[in-house]
């Protein structure tokens, strides 16, 4: 089991045109934040569906959540809302998998950063640089190892209780970074 990370937990609401906390893991100047709320893991991927929907070919989306906290399956949503080739499950024993697009879109690149230890360096071999212009690139525990790729990027934190619980709520903050996502908020509405 991996230690909890640090995740923002806010007041929200279900629709993303919902609360505009400032970045809760360090202030980004000009970053756009959307908060919201998931009570299942099928609203979780219906979320990745809705994303996928403002994913263009050179994004970059981090997402960031404790073990069971639903990247995977945000990743699941984002992989049948772009139209990609094959089951999306996690990439932890591979490292990355690339999923080309059925749809004449963008190919899903979603790679699992949690075994890998410093910066982009240990990750030039996975050649993220050269798939990002083509591209859609998920990375999963990507903060602090891959924010070199791109000025432009979403961070996608799920905060989700733990312990001994079986709640399904997750609380999911949205901060886009760079004039990319500017009009997030619009986008998701």
């Amino acid at each position: 089991m991996e230690a909890p990370h640090n995740s923002p937990a806010a007041e929200t609401v279900p629709e993303p045109a919902g609360a505009t906390d400032p970045d809760p893991v360090g202030a980004v100047p000009g970053a756009v934040t959307v908060t919201l709320t998931v009570t299942s893991p099928e609203q979780m991927q219906d979320l990745g569906r809705r994303l996928a929907r403002v994913l263009a070919p050179g994004d970059l989306v981090m997402l960031t959540g404790e073990l069971g906290a639903g990247k995977t399956t945000l990743t699941r949503g984002l992989g049948e809302g772009l139209g990609v080739r094959g089951a999306v499950t996690s990439p932890t024993f591979v490292i990355a998998r690339v999923h080309p697009s059925l749809v004449q879109g963008p190919a899903l690149v979603h790679v699992d950063a949690y075994r890998l230890g410093g910066g982009l360096d240990e990750m030039e071999d996975l050649d993220l640089d050269v798939s990002l212009p083509e591209s859609v690139v998920v990375v999963e525990w990507g903060d602090g190892k891959v924010e070199e790729l791109s000025e432009d990027r979403l961070r996608v934190l799920i905060d989700r209780a733990t312990g001994d619980t079986d709640d399904e709520r997750r609380e999911v903050t949205l901060v886009g970074i760079g004039a990319r996502w500017a009009g997030l908020r619009e986008e998701l509405a």
